[in-house]
């Protein structure tokens, strides 16, 4: 090894040692950390985020959607379900006001990344890397996060739902892996005992790959211990007589990078929540939902998209109530790659545009509050005349969840999200 190289990597084990020194510091002197989690869910194919949380006050946005404008709050069925004297919350997403009301539920609308692509693909990955407009990131932020958070490992601190590891989780850092449907627990080759066995023979003798080995111990311990936080909570669920739960495609179904879509999320996110409540040391969860990428036929208060929202307003809710009282200690992040333009198309969608609004449910929230700072729709406003304007990084989102409710200080930060040093996020994304 070169000197250079020596330096560099003596410095970066110095660095990380003092990383973790501070992170175990910081565990130790609030235990309350370990409590904290955050849910990720990525929405794939770029949901329209304008009728997600809609600008009715805006006369630009009637202008500009003839057949998919969703009608100002009032009393008649299919109307928006008034936010404040600005944003209205699509009437699909009914089963969500109530977190509003609480003050459980807010939003970051104009939000998104500093990266102009709209390629579904490119946006996707720049978003999941943390490092907008950086392809040769190998790794994903909340694998870099699971290396900064105070506090020792466990191999279910950080679980992925979904039939494929996601780039978001990408790295070094084991992360446990639930299965999609009712039958993600059944019995699996893995789980044979002489399967066991000769595993354990080929990976725990001597002769065993230290990579490997560890790679296998994770996964088989992970298993382990999520199968036995979902028993518990299966037969918790049995004694309050709650219901076990464990049950539209994009127009490019390539879009929606192998996620399920909503039509299939309630049953899911039921079960995840109920691992997450059950597993004390589950601390970070991500999952991806399909079928956003309407360019066809998006309809307005009823149709294709209205569905979908529909449907994912029930996942949402049924994490919620798998969560139960940890739901208080979680923060859930909602976001997708990009938003939809501004006008619709020619064939009743909208297409591939710039800025989203993200979405932020649970306890910790600062909710009943629209975030951000406002562009505005006019002509002069838009983004190549066109989009909505990011007027907001969707780093500097999560940057106070993972300080202020994770307990990441700045030097790990600046590792999560390297080359990161934007502005905050205009108004309070978390209570005091």
């Amino acid at each position: 090894m070169q000197r250079r190289q020596f330096l560099v990597s003596q410095t970066a084990a110095i660095a990380g040692w003092s990383l973790w020194s501070r992170s175990a510091q910081a565990a130790a002197a609030d235990p309350q950390l370990a409590k904290r989690k955050l849910v990720v869910i990525m929405l794939r194919g770029a949901v329209d985020g304008l009728s997600v949380v809609t600008p009715y006050a805006e006369r630009d946005y009637y202008q500009s959607r003839s057949t998919t404008a969703l009608a100002a709050p009032g009393t008649d069925e299919g109307t928006l379900l008034k936010l404040d004297s600005r944003f209205g919350l699509n009437p699909a997403l009914a089963r969500l006001k109530p977190f509003w009301d609480q003050g459980a539920l807010g939003f970051v609308h104009a939000s998104g990344s500093p990266d102009s692509t709209r390629s579904h693909f490119d946006a996707q990955d720049y978003m999941e890397s943390g490092t907008p407009g950086r392809k040769s990131t190998p790794d994903g932020w909340m694998n870099r996060l699971l290396a900064a958070l105070p506090g020792p490992a466990a191999p279910t601190r950080a679980v992925n739902m979904g039939a494929t590891p996601p780039r978001i989780f990408a790295g070094p850092n084991s992360v446990a892996s639930l299965g999609l449907g009712p039958r993600a627990f059944e019995a699996k080759a893995i789980d044979d005992p002489k399967m066991q066995a000769a595993l354990d023979k080929l990976y725990g003798g001597t002769g065993g790959d230290g990579a490997m080995a560890k790679t296998y111990k994770d996964t088989t311990e992970g298993r382990g211990e999520m199968k036995r936080s979902m028993a518990a909570a299966a037969e918790r669920n049995e004694r309050g007589g709650m219901a076990g739960g464990m049950g539209g495609r994009s127009m490019d179904p390539s879009a929606d990078n192998g996620a399920p879509s909503a039509r299939s999320f309630a049953a899911d996110a039921r079960r995840l929540g109920q691992l997450i409540q059950a597993d004390a040391h589950t601390q970070l969860a991500f999952t991806s939902v399909g079928g956003w990428d309407t360019h066809v036929n998006q309809g307005g208060a009823r149709g294709q998209l209205a569905n979908r929202l529909g449907s994912l307003a029930e996942g949402l809710e049924a994490l919620a109530q798998g969560l139960g009282d940890s739901l208080k200690d979680t923060v859930i992040v909602v976001m997708s790659e990009f938003g939809r333009t501004v006008r619709q198309n020619g064939t009743g969608g909208t297409d591939h545009g710039r800025a989203n609004v993200m979405w932020l449910l649970g306890g910790p929230v600062a909710g009943g509050q629209v975030m951000g700072d406002w562009p505005g729709l006019e002509t002069a406003a838009l983004t190549d005349g066109r989009d909505l304007a990011v007027t907001t990084d969707f780093r500097a989102v999560l940057s106070p969840i993972l300080q202020r409710h994770l307990g990441v200080g700045e030097v790990a930060l600046a590792q999560v999200f390297p080359g990161y040093g934007g502005a905050g996020v205009k108004g309070q994304v978390l209570r005091s």
